[in-house]
């Protein structure tokens, strides 16, 4: 009897030890065989622009790290709604990812019902790059500093237009937030995308505008438009010598323009640290620092929790600016 018993315990163990090695295998199996299958990378916005341009390269880069192709794909519309739903609803693999800008934190804001709940249904993965927002203006406007412009703007209240790529968008809300700042009285003038605000900036039609540095660069070096200040709380490499609102003593003026990567919520997490590990590794690579500082842009790379961190308090920080600006979701 005592030998069955101790054959029946030997059983069990070896049963028990079998299913824990079968339970560990299992739960390294998403990071050891990830990717599967291609990769979808979502872009929510048109082909061409900033966040295009960094979803590609991080695509062509992951694609050279794993086995499996990383296929970018623009699905623009409704301020990044369109494209953040898709990954919303995707399987929790890995398996779709998404390359958003600070949009995504604006949006919980302005949006009356999001299709989504922006905390609850991505996981981070990782920031990608940060970037100054430049404030520009015509150079018909008598002011080459901020102090300049808030003193101009002052004693015009209310009758200087300022455009913005749409309203609700970060250029619009670095404008809102500088009104706020500032104590300024300026008037909206929303317009569909950079490439619209343009012609009308430099024909003098509007007197102030927030944009990337890619695209606002070749008109400041060509005196179309002047260059005033930065909007991060350090100098633009590629513009070392414009300063920043901070250093021309508007204390507290920050905004960061960054861009980041997402995944659907519940994915395992050792996928999403596979993701992030070879993220950082990307934007430490020379190459990868060249390109993004050709788009006026710096690699910014962070723990999935900080990026995470970076998130909520970036909503909080937006929903106050909307608040205070009165600008009623849609």
């Amino acid at each position: 009897m005592l030998e069955q018993q101790l054959k029946h315990l030997n059983c069990a163990g070896f049963l028990a030890a079998t299913l824990v090695l079968h339970g560990l295998a299992h739960a390294q199996a998403p990071s050891s065989t990830y990717p599967t299958r291609p990769v979808r990378l979502v872009v929510p916005f048109a082909a061409g622009g900033t966040n295009d341009i960094l979803g590609r390269i991080v695509a062509e880069k992951f694609a050279e790290k794993f086995t499996q192709p990383f296929v970018a794909d623009n699905r623009a519309g409704a301020n990044t709604v369109v494209g953040s739903e898709i990954v919303a609803r995707a399987a929790p693999d890995g398996h779709t990812l998404l390359m958003v800008s600070a949009s995504i934190a604006v949006n919980p804001s302005l949006v009356r019902k999001l299709p989504y709940d922006t905390l609850r249904d991505f996981a981070p993965v990782g920031m990608v790059a940060g970037g100054p927002y430049l404030m520009v203006i015509h150079p018909g406007v008598p002011a080459k500093s901020v102090s300049e412009f808030i003193a101009w703007a002052k004693s015009k209240a209310g009758q200087i237009n300022y455009a913005s790529t749409g309203t609700g968008g970060p250029p619009h809300l670095a404008a809102e937030l500088l009104k706020i700042t500032a104590g300024l009285n300026m008037q909206h003038v929303p317009y569909k995308g950079g490439g619209a605000v343009l012609p009308d900036l430099i024909a003098g039609r509007v007197s102030m505008f927030f944009g990337s540095i890619a695209t606002l660069k070749p008109h400041v070096d060509s005196g179309r438009l002047r260059a005033v200040a930065m909007s991060t709380k350090q100098r633009a490499a590629s513009m070392p010598d414009v300063p920043t609102f901070m250093e021309s003593g508007l204390a507290g003026y920050e905004v960061n323009g960054w861009y980041g990567l997402f995944t659907a919520d519940k994915t395992p997490r050792a996928v999403i640290e596979k993701l992030n590990t070879t993220l950082r590794q990307i934007l430490s690579e020379a190459d990868t620092r060249a390109q993004f500082f050709r788009n006026g842009l710096d690699p910014a790379p962070t723990t999935a929790d900080e990026f995470a961190q970076l998130l909520r308090s970036e909503i909080m920080k937006w929903a106050s600016v909307v608040k205070a600006a009165g600008i009623k979701p849609e």
